[in-house]
């Protein structure tokens, strides 16, 4: 898949959804080849702004045993995947959108890609361009779910079902972010 069929993901049902269903990459692909490389970076770059920028993100979070936050927040990851796969299966079926469990699973790996690239901006030593960057990603997140659901559904543009299927999902997996950030911030 090209960068402009990935660029495409959020804003669109066309182009690289449908090469994305086409190609369809086996969830062991997915796994060792985009989830668990891409879900090692909010915990190593967490370790980097830590040791780089300590306390001039936010006072007291150098002194936090970091050396088991990383390792928990991996799992937890890892772990998040799999239940919002499971979750987005069961949320299409009850809206009465024909996804499969494999498909399923194709969005919950696209779906935190940019939520976990948005911790490329813990190289910066500034919370508002952090929060900002986050908050970026949480949209362009939505977007995918959307536009995912859309696609892999095949449904039209607009679809109600579609909708609040992605409403679902959204809240779900706020609350899974939610409950990750309160679980580093808790050990």
């Amino acid at each position: 898949m090209d960068i402009n069929h990935i660029l495409q993901l959020p804003f669109t049902h066309e182009g690289g959804w449908q090469q994305l269903r086409r190609e369809r990459p086996s969830l062991n692909a997915l796994v060792l080849r985009l989830v668990l490389p891409l879900s090692l970076l909010p915990p190593v770059m967490l370790h980097y702004a830590i040791h780089r920028h300590g306390d001039a993100l936010l006072a007291g979070l150098a002194e936090r045993p970091w050396a088991l936050i990383a390792p928990v927040l991996l799992s937890a990851e890892l772990i998040t995947f799999l239940i919002m796969g499971w979750l987005i299966h069961g949320v299409a079926s009850a809206h009465r959108l024909k996804i499969s469990l494999h498909d399923a699973y194709l969005l919950a790996a696209m779906v935190p890609l940019p939520l976990w690239f948005s911790a490329l901006t813990l190289f910066v030593a500034d919370m508002l361009f952090i929060v900002s960057g986050v908050l970026l990603a949480l949209m362009i997140s939505c977007g995918l779910v959307y536009h995912g659901l859309q696609a892999l559904a095949e449904r039209e543009e607009a679809d109600v079902m579609v909708m609040s299927a992605t409403y679902t999902v959204i809240a779900f997996g706020l609350m899974a972010w939610g409950v990750l950030l309160a679980l580093v911030w808790a050990l």
